[in-house]
């Protein structure tokens, strides 16, 4: 039996919320980071106080198992996103390193000059600057698929852009409109013009269920401390018939099988994208958050998602001198929504709402600085939810901003 998703409930999962200086805060900044419920710490404490040991390393029975522990999560992430074989599933710092891991190991040595990669102009940094820095070394062209009004991908143009295209590379969900992709059909558009596909899932995967395998894309990225993991954990999933063709990210210990005065040869699949020490700490906590979401099932997370998403557009949208950016619907979006207030700079908006009413919003231009050129913006604030968060906080905000355009006198 699944449990039930409560806010109320589940927020006493989550020690911080139970400290003295945080207990009345409204944590609306989850896009960014999540919070860390006790079954995901109690998880690391218990590996690092009986299981503490390099992993591959040793033949003793402390690194064995400590080893087993490692290779037990990788199995259990390739179990959670559908993965054909625990073998696609590689660790790494986060979605940033995940996605510079493929525009290095396998773009870098298969672009050639006239070559294209396309994008979309809703990207995060980290799905533009790797691009751009690739292109750069090889001569390959960098297109973007355009963003309508109205925060959907024009996909209109998107055959165009995809005639001679060898990457494409986007977001599952925007992490600034809050827009979810039709996935599934950029992947097979990209298919058909014999493009690699490489997907953001970072707002995604944590938000509702993703099996890889339907998807049919080439590679997926995303970061645990999205999803109730550490900060340092992430995963690139990757087809294995390209990541076997694939040279390594990396150099050092860990990702070789043999070294020589005159060259080296590489370890297998995943491990030769793990150069050096791994974080087990990471590996472990990430499979932790995986078990603990799965009490509720990533349908249950989904639905929750969606009743604050219609509830914040629903009141949000009755302050006056607001601008929401992205879908009017719900359904479109992911747990959040950008937007501006009258002429309040985003910064002090952030400010207000933390001193005066202790909710904790993002502002700023959120690592997606050509898609607010593209919306005629600098900056937005962003709200963004997550199992501990109810709908009675959302009215908080709603009041909140309400109160700060007379704190402002705003125009």
């Amino acid at each position: 039996m699944s449990r039930r998703l409560e806010p109320e409930v589940v927020r006493a999962d989550f020690p911080i919320f139970s400290d003295p200086r945080w207990r009345d805060l409204i944590y609306l900044d989850n896009a960014a980071t999540t919070q860390k419920p006790r079954q995901v710490l109690e998880a690391i404490t218990e590996y690092y106080s009986r299981l503490n040991a390099n992993v591959h390393r040793g033949v003793y029975e402390l690194s064995v198992e400590a080893t087993e522990v490692y290779e037990r999560s990788r199995r259990r992430v390739a179990e959670f996103i559908g993965a054909r074989s625990w073998r696609e599933v590689v660790f790494t710092r986060g979605t940033t390193e995940s996605i510079n891991l493929v525009a290095y190991a396998w773009a870098l040595r298969n672009l050639r000059k006239g070559d294209k990669v396309v994008v979309t102009e809703m990207e995060h940094h980290s799905n533009v600057v790797p691009w751009q820095l690739v292109c750069s070394l090889t001569g390959a062209t960098l297109s973007y698929l355009p963003v309508t009004d109205d925060g959907y991908l024009d996909l209109s143009s998107l055959d165009a852009h995809l005639k001679g295209a060898r990457v494409f590379a986007f977001t599952y969900a925007s992490n600034v409109l809050g827009t979810i992709n039709p996935v599934r059909e950029l992947v097979k558009a990209a298919r058909e013009h014999g493009a690699v596909t490489v997907v953001d899932a970072a707002q995604y995967v944590p938000h509702a269920p993703v099996n890889v395998s339907d998807i049919g894309c080439d590679f997926l990225a995303f970061s645990g401390h999205k999803m109730c993991g550490p900060m340092g954990i992430g995963v690139l999933y990757g087809r294995r018939e390209l990541l076997e063709e694939m040279e390594p990210f990396q150099g050092g210990g860990e990702m070789i099988r043999e070294v020589r005065f005159d060259g080296s040869s590489w370890n297998e699949v995943p491990w030769k994208f793990e150069a050096g020490t791994p974080n087990v700490e990471g590996a472990v906590g990430i499979a932790a958050a995986i078990d603990y979401l799965s009490q509720f099932g990533m349908d249950q997370v989904r639905s929750h998602d969606l009743r604050l998403t219609e509830k914040a557009l629903e009141v949000l949208a009755e302050v006056p001198k607001i601008r929401i950016v992205g879908p009017e619907s719900a359904r479109d979006r992911c747990g959040l929504v950008s937007f501006t207030l009258a002429d309040i700079h985003p910064h002090d908006l952030a400010e207000f709402l933390d001193r005066r009413f202790r909710i904790a919003v993002r502002a700023g231009h959120h690592c997606a600085m050509p898609l607010h050129t593209r919306l005629g913006l600098t900056a937005t604030t962003r709200a963004s939810f997550y199992l501990y968060n109810s709908e009675q906080e959302v009215e908080v905000l709603a009041r909140a901003l309400r109160e700060a355009l007379s704190y402002f006198r705003a125009a």
